[in-house]
């Protein structure tokens, strides 16, 4: 298997709306249009098998200081394989060349995140406007199970 990591182009969309599907209607990653998709294609990565897209994650930059890991995915078939580490590690070889400090995520995958050096912090400390652009979409909103989790880099 030799997954190649890549910066996604607006001919993607198709691809990773369908990867995500499962999960977005399970309500563990947050619905987001191709549009919204569209606008924000330069925060996406995406890992490969020759044609087939078997994973990807954005890092979305809040302030000079802030980024957040956002919708990572990794096709059934390809988990515990590096994948989604290697997105992440990816991610944050960006954020590094932004000189961004912090990195946040809110996952389920708890575990997965603290293995990779991220810690968990109180959701009180996310920013106000995370909260009310991407947090009130969610169908668990105001009842987050979600955890926050900060790796300073």
């Amino acid at each position: 298997m030799k997954i190649e990591f890549i910066k996604a182009k607006l001919s993607d969309i198709e691809d990773m709306q369908s990867l995500v599907q499962p999960e977005v209607e399970s309500g563990v990653i947050l619905v987001r249009s191709s549009d919204e998709i569209a606008t924000n294609i330069r925060s996406y990565i995406l890992a490969k098998n020759g044609d087939e897209l078997v994973g990807f994650c954005a890092l979305h930059i809040h302030a000079a200081s802030l980024a957040e890991i956002r919708s990572l995915i990794v096709k059934e078939s390809y988990r515990s394989q590096g994948v989604g580490a290697n997105l992440i590690s990816k991610a944050l070889d960006e954020a590094r060349f932004f000189n961004i400090q912090k990195v946040l995520t809110l996952t389920y995958r708890q575990s997965f995140f603290e293995k990779l050096g991220f810690v968990e912090i109180p959701k009180e400390s996310i920013p106000e406007h995370k909260i009310w652009a991407d947090c009130i979409k969610c169908k668990h909103f105001p009842i987050c199970n979600e955890v926050s989790l900060i790796k300073t880099i």
